[in-house]
């Protein structure tokens, strides 16, 4: 017999005993949103308030909204044959047609897919693929990593290493996590100089480097700044000039966040290694992937263990596959880049206002990305709250009130975003 349904009181007080949410404390400060359901790009409040617009893409996942009938009709398909099943000693089609459509829409050069649970469990094998490629061809000694302040890679171990060491969210651990090496932020513009100062690391540091790994184009939760595509095609020469392999974090870019499929495709560089996530299921279930050429692959397989020791126990799920081929389906059947285009258009006239608001230090749109940065913390209640009286649900964080529509946001809604943005700036 169904258990009877709790009241919002009764689930906030669970809640608040019980659930640990992201990135705060236990028990919790301030009472979440208790969504009962969601559709398109509404969020329905348990309470009966008004809806919400969603103006986060569930942390940038949800491309194609909520309660999609193709998504819902593939994710019903894939659980009459079968939710799971190991994937050690098996496969099976989703898996297999996914790993082709990664293949063939991502840079050219990359063949090789490792299905992963998550963003952060990508980055993890991801830096497991290159130090073991220079482990197995007899120079254990690479073993540092290259990156630029300002990034973000995920929660775990390794990639907790290669965030922002300082005033990030994991300065807590300096001194315990590996220590790796740090180019200042890039800056906005192409400049020759910060061009010269990531040759020189990465030229100094050669003989310890296994590889540079960064955000291309858009720092997600590090700090959502933007930065020249040039960077990446210095990157690339100065990665194959001296010996040390190149990764592309593309979790938070990938599937048409910054106008192009993947952002590398703005500088028409290949990496060695890339990760995908976030929108790789259409916020449906967790999935992601780390995708290699064929030379960090063969040098891998020619070492002493010659197999990437690395297997998640829902590694390749049929059921996050086949929603995952549905998604990149439904995105590659449309004009997936007129969308974000209208909706970055619609970001810039939108967000323009906030540029005059008292506190405001910048504002920058790129794709279906806009950003408001305030010279100081926002106040998260008061900032959400004002979002929400405009009727949209925001998540700022740190000094930024931002957002990541999903693609199907249609223009009232991104005119409403933009107020809610502003309303927030003005309020927090």
């Amino acid at each position: 017999m169904p258990e009877p349904a709790l009241t919002v009181d009764e689930l906030l007080a669970l809640d608040r005993r019980h659930v640990w949410h992201p990135y705060g404390p236990m028990p919790g400060r301030q009472d979440p949103l208790v969504v009962e359901s969601a559709s398109g790009v509404r969020l329905r409040p348990a309470d009966g308030s008004p809806e919400l617009v969603d103006g986060m893409s569930s942390w940038w996942s949800a491309i194609h909204g909520y309660n999609h009938p193709v998504l819902n009709e593939a994710a019903r398909d894939q659980l009459e044959r079968m939710s799971h099943v190991m994937f050690g000693g098996i496969t099976h089609e989703p898996a297999v047609r996914l790993s082709k459509l990664l293949v063939d829409m991502s840079p050219e050069g990359l063949e090789h897919v490792f299905l992963a649970d998550s963003g952060s469990v990508s980055v993890e094998v991801a830096v497991k693929m290159c130090l073991q490629y220079w482990r197995s061809l007899g120079r254990p000694g690479k073993r540092r990593l290259l990156t630029w302040r300002g990034g973000y890679h995920g929660d775990t171990w390794q990639p907790m290493s290669v965030c922002d060491p300082e005033g990030g969210m994991h300065e807590l651990w300096s001194g315990v996590l590996p220590r790796q090496l740090f180019a200042d932020a890039p800056p906005a513009e192409y400049e020759e100089t910060y061009a010269d100062h990531l040759r020189s690391l990465v030229e100094r540091h050669a003989e310890e480097l296994a590889a540079v790994i960064v955000e291309p184009v858009v720092q997600g939760a590090g700090g959502m700044r933007f930065h020249s595509p040039a960077y990446l095609r210095v990157l690339r020469e100065a990665c194959d000039e001296h010996g040390v392999l190149l990764v592309f974090d593309e979790i938070a870019t990938g599937f048409g966040r910054t106008g192009a499929l993947f952002a590398a495709d703005h500088a028409a560089v290949t990496p060695d290694v890339m990760c995908v996530g976030k929108a790789l299921t259409g916020g449906y279930l967790t999935m992601a992937a780390t995708l290699c050429t064929p030379r960090v692959a063969d040098g891998i397989s020619r070492g002493e263990v010659p197999v990437l020791a690395h297997g998640p126990t829902f590694m390749g799920s049929p059921l996050a596959a086949a929603v995952a081929c549905a998604s990149i389906g439904l995105l590659l059947c449309q004009d997936w880049l007129a969308e974000v285009k209208r909706i970055e258009a619609g970001l810039r006239d939108g967000l323009a206002p906030a540029a005059g608001l008292p506190g405001v230090r910048d504002v920058r749109v790129l794709g279906a990305i806009g950003v408001v940065q305030l010279d100081h913390a926002v106040d998260m209640r008061a900032a959400t709250a004002a979002a929400v009286r405009e009727g949209v649900w925001l998540r700022p964080f740190r000094d930024l009130i931002y957002t990541m529509p999903p693609y199907v946001t249609g223009d009232a809604d991104v005119a409403r975003i933009a107020r809610a943005v502003c309303a927030a700036a003005g309020e927090g």
